[in-house]
């Protein structure tokens, strides 16, 4: 029997290991199943070449845990290894400049274990004792068993074992229990072992007999060694792709489409992308796309490795150019995976390009479900926008899809403005947005619908990037004002009875904290509608892009929202109630009118005499008599505002315009609603 230490620098390279790899515990059996499968391809490998002349047999990987005796072993019929191997790989690890690396790398597990090759070293964060038990595929050399209990002292002697291979037991220590149970370490193989290339056997496959699970003599392999992405595409379909989707994901419904990756120059790449149908949630969607380096899984978290909007897509990449343990920030600031996020963008543009082209129905039928990939592809990456611009689909209220091109092309005729500006009119509720979109197809406008979670911020972007044209949601102004044309409608209103209408409708509008509404006047045809609320394009736009958190835009969301209450002067309605105003409060209202006119003159008066006076060069009774004048103008305002508001609550048809325009815009809840259905009842 040989004694030795390990060859490492430090003292102790077993405190280390627990302390900066304490959150990455259960990556010890990636490591020691995938080596076991090294092992196993490896013998393949000298048999295909000649240079082993026994029989392979079976090559099952076989993962066995003993519950009782709280121990986990992983055994293989691989290469094996002589004791010289053995004390080559498992007692001299290169550790040289270790501390200073542990410094820099202690909150990165994975970083420490690829730098220093310990992939089997992590077999001691969870076991008091390891032992290996190995015999080499040469013929005539004799088994050996190393055993080390978590110190640098090792054991190393020669035993008697039947078969070549090696067999890993690890005694799993009190703090790690859990990893002795049989229900951790199945959920542990179908996370990190899933796809592995040679086969995982872990205890016996069972059935239900008589209303009791019953074990089976055949072993239960966990993975599947020749997954979709390692397969040519000419000999699947898509029920394959889909049926992977489900072992994938089998909560989830079919996806749209896949994308097969299948690369050798200048970098290895296979993979299979799926475009699944979201449920307009950007964020639950993502840690989807799962990372595997030759069939082992690495992680499901890959920012950095594909272009962020694509981490919205489902599937699998596998890449021998992506190493197994590497830390976040290599793996974002190496060139190998810089060039693999390129061309995976590449590959998504080309396909989606090419199903349009092909089949545009198909495409236009799924558009729906892809815009929200492509919309944030166009915002992120200006590459996918040059090449996304081609196969984007604008969709109009009456349901047909148009390439940016053609959409331009169609309204540009009709909706160019005074100013030669084009104007794009879209919608973000065709049901609550009604009234507006008839209004404007009845000028033979055509409205978009952009409804999306991204549009807020894509019609942005399709503005700073088109030539003179502008969105406009079809409720941001009253029809004629959407596209301003040369020829403007006369007022029927004087400007004296627009200030008392102003009174009269904003004594009746709802108040509220977080609502605003501001009285307009325009003029408009007899039979356009006599009130409507419109919001102010720019603002509301900075509201709907705050919720998404646009960066910069927290101020707008504080902000109340800010309607426009829009009086059409030129409809017999208003016309109705502005005699009905001046024959039961006219008189008392031009008498208020009159005194406040001739208060204003005298104002005015002592204010000019005031004019390059210092302010002790003005007599006080000049000044006392300045201020008596405003409180009297203010004193006979509030009473002219409190004529016409009286007037206004006894007005039934005033509170009624207001709330039609405000039940067309979808306003109209609750005790309002009621109030509103009583009133319309007592006016019938």
């Amino acid at each position: 029997m040989q004694k030795g230490h390990i060859g490492v620098t430090t003292e102790n390279i077993f405190p280390i290991i627990k302390k900066y790899l304490y959150s990455d515990h259960e990556i010890f059996l990636r490591e020691l199943v995938s080596n076991a499968v090294d092992a196993s391809q490896k013998l393949k490998t000298l048999a295909s070449v000649g240079e082993f002349k026994g029989e392979l047999g079976d090559l099952t990987v076989h993962v066995n845990v003993d519950e009782k005796a709280k121990t986990v072993t992983i055994s293989d019929r691989g290469i094996g290894m002589s004791a010289e191997e053995v004390d080559k790989y498992l007692n001299q690890v290169a550790f040289s400049g270790a501390n200073e690396f542990l410094d820099k790398y202690k909150k990165d597990a994975n970083a420490i274990i690829g730098h220093f090759g310990l992939g089997f070293y992590s077999s001691f964060m969870v076991a008091k004792k390891v032992e290996v038990l190995t015999k080499s595929h040469v013929e005539g050399t004799p088994a050996v068993k190393w055993t080390c209990d978590g110190s640098p002292e090792f054991t190393l002697e020669e035993v008697e074992k039947e078969d070549r291979g090696t067999t890993i037991t690890l005694f799993i220590d009190d703090e790690n229990t859990q990893y002795a149970t049989k229900t951790e370490i199945n959920k542990l193989l179908n996370k990190y072992c899933k796809f592995l290339p040679v086969e995982v056997g872990f205890g016996k496959k069972t059935e239900w007999k008589d209303g009791k699970e019953v074990e089976l003599d055949e072993v239960n392999v966990v993975n599947d060694t020749k997954p979709v992405w390692t397969r040519t595409p000419s000999e699947l379909n898509d029920e394959d792709y889909n049926k992977f989707y489900r072992d994938l994901y089998p909560m989830s419904d079919d996806p749209l489409f896949n994308i097969h990756l299948n690369v050798d120059y200048p970098f290895n790449l296979t993979g299979v992308l799926y475009f699944p149908k979201l449920k307009n949630n950007v964020e639950v969607q993502k840690n989807k796309i799962q990372l595997y380096c030759n069939q082992v899984y690495v992680t499901d978290s890959v920012e950095g490795i594909v272009p962020e909007f694509l981490t919205l897509l489902h599937g699998v990449i596998d890449s021998p150019d992506i190493p197994l343990n590497v830390s976040r920030s290599y793996l974002q600031s190496d060139g190998n995976v810089k060039k693999i996020s390129g061309h995976i963008m590449k590959k998504v543009a080309d396909r989606l390009e090419e199903i349009f082209k092909k089949d545009r129905e198909s495409f236009e039928a799924k558009w729906d479900d892809l815009k929200i990939f492509i919309e944030y592809g166009m915002l992120s990456e200006e590459k996918f926008y040059d090449r996304g611009k081609k196969f984007t689909l604008l969709k109009n209220v009456d349901g047909k899809y148009f390439t940016l091109d053609e959409y331009k092309d169609i309204i540009t005729t009709n909706q160019t403005d005074k100013d030669d500006q084009l104007v794009y009119l879209y919608t973000t509720d065709v049901q609550g947005q009604h009234s507006f979109i008839e209004a404007a197809k009845n000028k033979g406008y055509d409205v978009l619908v952009m409804d999306g979670q991204l549009d807020s911020h894509f019609i942005n972007s399709l503005e700073s990037k088109f030539e003179k044209s502008r969105f406009v949601r079809v409720d941001g102004d009253v029809v004629d004002k959407l596209i301003p044309k040369a020829e403007e409608m006369k007022m029927n209103l004087t400007d004296v009875q627009k200030q008392d209408l102003t009174s009269v409708f904003s004594s009746q509008v709802p108040k509220g904290d977080k609502t605003n509404f501001i009285v307009t006047f325009e003029a408009m045809g007899e039979n356009d509608t006599p009130v409507m609320i419109t919001q102010q394009e720019f603002m509301r736009r900075m509201k709907e892009m705050s919720q998404l958190g646009g960066g910069g835009m927290n101020f707008y969301g504080e902000l109340p929202d800010s309607y426009n209450l829009v009086v059409n002067g030129n409809h017999p309605l208003v016309t109705r109630i502005l005699e009905d105003e001046e024959a039961a409060v006219g008189e008392k209202v031009s008498s208020l009118r009159s005194k406040i006119e001739s208060l204003d003159k005298k104002k005015t008066e002592l204010q000019k005499a005031k004019e390059g006076k210092k302010d002790e060069e003005i007599p006080q009774a000049d000044k006392d008599e300045l201020v008596d004048i405003e409180k009297k103008i203010s004193d006979l305002r509030a009473k002219k505002e409190e004529e016409l508001k009286g007037f206004a609550d006894g007005n039934k048809m005033v509170s009624q315009l207001i709330d039609l325009a405000l039940l067309s815009n979808n306003m109209l809840k609750g005790e309002s609603l009621t109030k509103f259905v009583k009133r319309s009842i007592d006016l019938i």
